[in-house]
């Protein structure tokens, strides 16, 4: 009589996620974190943040640990060297960066981070510049998706002539984030001075289409396919844009847009389309965000947990292709008042870091720590300095 098999036990894996700022722009990690919590309870999660009072750094049953990076301005070897002493400390198997401005950083050091044995989904350098605004509207046209006209501009001379090609009202875009609704050259110009100072150049410009804003949220498999996406209809935004709540919805040609973009790029990872719908039912591509979006968790939650789906594919699994979800799936976003320690905020501020106790978090198995072979190199960790320039505003 022949025994029947058994199901492989999975070893539980440690997941770093960043991005862990929460305020009233939030940062994807949060929503990354619960969906990787949900699917994978005994899974051990790091934190990784760029500020001492990033709140996502305080939510005590979501990390474990959390560390502080150097911002990617200061460059990839401050990054290798904070992560390799992490990788001392805890043990890292995945990285999942959730943030615009660090996905350069970690793009080039994926060979390092491999050799560390630490995995991660990213889009390539190539891949990452297609779907940048100031190439959405080439990428447009080789996907065969609708986008708004729009031009990239470095000069206030440039602005002052653009409406002829892309009419008022149309929104003055940040090249990494932010955008701003401009009814007159005055407005625009202000605008144009407010991103260039903060991001550089150059400045998208883009007319603004009538409708209804909606949401893709996407996973790709590097090799063209689409393994799952959930649409999002915005039903309160705020005053600077953010969607604050909405509902899942579906419709055919949100999954054929998407399917079209993994075609057109074969993005490997997470991404965000951000469409409008205009009166006559047709979409018009606005932005495309490199990495999954803070309301990502309503995926899990309908039924599609697209963070899990990455990890899976991050350790070298198949995922197949999941469309089906939960219709009418509503999420609404709240102000939170977390309770936080002085000695844990010290913690990050002079050290850096912050560990707790492993058995506050429920349901989660402690991986067991890997031996340092006698070739391993010496790892001293990254000196504070590199890192407490994050903790300034």
């Amino acid at each position: 009589m022949s025994r029947r098999p058994t199901a492989r036990r999975r070893r539980p894996l440690t997941i770093a996620v960043t991005g862990l700022n929460a305020t009233d722009n939030p940062a994807p990690g949060v929503g990354v974190l619960r969906a990787l919590q949900l699917a994978r309870p005994q899974d051990r999660l790091i934190g990784l943040a760029y500020d001492a009072l990033d709140p996502g750094i305080y939510t005590r049953d979501l990390v474990s640990d959390v560390f502080l990076l150097p911002y990617p301005s200061q460059g990839l070897e401050p990054l290798l060297a904070r992560i390799e002493y992490i990788h001392f400390r805890t043990p890292l198997d995945v990285i999942v960066p959730t943030l615009d401005s660090e996905l350069p950083a970690f793009i080039e050091a994926g060979p390092q981070l491999r050799r560390m044995g630490i995995a991660t989904f990213l889009p390539s350098r190539e891949q990452l510049e297609l779907r940048s605004k100031a190439q959405l509207a080439a990428l447009g046209l080789r996907s065969r998706i609708s986008v708004p006209a729009t031009a990239v501009i470095t000069t206030l001379a440039e602005l002052a002539q653009v409406h002829h090609r892309v009419p008022y009202p149309f929104f003055v875009k940040g090249v990494f984030y932010g955008a701003t609704l401009a009814k007159d050259q005055q407005a625009a110009e202000a605008a144009f001075h407010k991103f260039a100072a903060e991001w550089g150049l150059p400045i998208i410009v883009q007319t603004a289409v009538p409708g209804d804003e909606v949401n893709v949220v996407a996973l790709g498999d590097g090799e063209g396919g689409l393994v799952g996406a959930v649409a999002m209809k915005k039903l309160l935004i705020t005053d600077k844009g953010k969607g604050w709540a909405g509902v899942t919805i579906r419709d055919e040609a949100l999954l054929r847009l998407s399917q079209s973009f993994m075609a057109a790029t074969g993005w490997r990872g997470g991404c965000e389309l951000e469409l409008i719908r205009d009166r006559s039912g047709g979409y018009h591509l606005i932005e495309i965000n490199p990495r999954f979006p803070a309301w990502v968790y309503l995926s899990a939650a309908a039924g599609i947990n697209l963070p899990a789906h990455l990890v899976e594919l991050a350790g070298g699994g198949r995922v197949p292709p999941q469309l089906q979800y939960e219709i009418g799936k509503l999420f609404v976003r709240i102000s939170y008042d977390q309770i936080a320690t002085l000695d844990d905020f010290q913690q990050m501020l002079i050290h850096g870091e912050l560990s707790r106790q492993l058995s506050s978090l429920p349901g989660m198995v402690v991986p067991r720590r890997r031996t340092r072979s006698s070739s391993s190199p010496s790892v001293r960790p990254a000196p504070l300095s590199s890192v407490s320039e994050g903790v300034s505003p």
